[in-house]
């Protein structure tokens, strides 16, 4: 079963997410706090993807998704939240989020968007039926290396998101083609 941990520090919208997404068949947990989402999204509970808030007590959304791609962990990461300038979106794709959904939202968007990342999450793990994709690339000077996640040019490193990472095998897997 898809597990999902939801990270809200407001009670009544977790558990209406938690409701619904279960409703939707998924196994889901609930954060309260960033302290104690970065707890649970250690390697060991085995979350298939997470709904974050950006605004909780203590640490950030946006820390808890930067301090996961720093310690090399990629569960997909929807933020939701309602920090919805275009700064505030940007800032969650550069911590790391791999979607960004503004409050209010339509149900139906978020469940839509969350089965994206899982699909996206399966074809990169190559559980799918589709070929195994391949895991590093080298080009004019640059190393993509899909199994980290990362771009490489001379010294400098970039982390890619989950997003970035499959739009770059997509364009790799399909060169020359229009």
């Amino acid at each position: 079963m898809t597990r999902i941990l939801v990270v809200e520090d407001e009670t009544h919208l977790a558990e209406g997410l938690k409701f619904n997404l279960e409703a939707e068949g998924y196994d889901v947990d609930v954060a309260e706090d960033g302290e104690s989402a970065l707890e649970r999204l250690d390697g060991a509970h085995g979350f298939d993807a997470v709904v974050l808030d950006v605004m909780l007590p203590g640490i950030s959304g946006f820390e808890v998704v930067a301090d996961l791609r720093a310690r090399g962990e990629f569960v997909p990461v929807l933020m939701l939240t309602a920090r919805a300038r275009p700064e505030d979106v940007l800032h969650g794709f550069e911590s790391g989020a791999d979607d960004y959904l503004p409050k209010p939202f339509e149900l139906a968007i978020l469940e839509a968007r969350l089965r994206g990342l899982l699909r996206r999450r399966e074809w990169s793990r190559g559980e799918t039926a589709a070929p195994k994709p391949v895991s590093v690339v080298e080009f004019d000077g640059r190393t993509i290396d899909f199994d980290s996640m990362e771009l490489r040019s001379g010294d400098k490193r970039t982390q890619l998101t989950t997003m970035e990472a499959d739009l770059l095998r997509y364009l790799i897997e399909r060169e020359g083609r229009v």
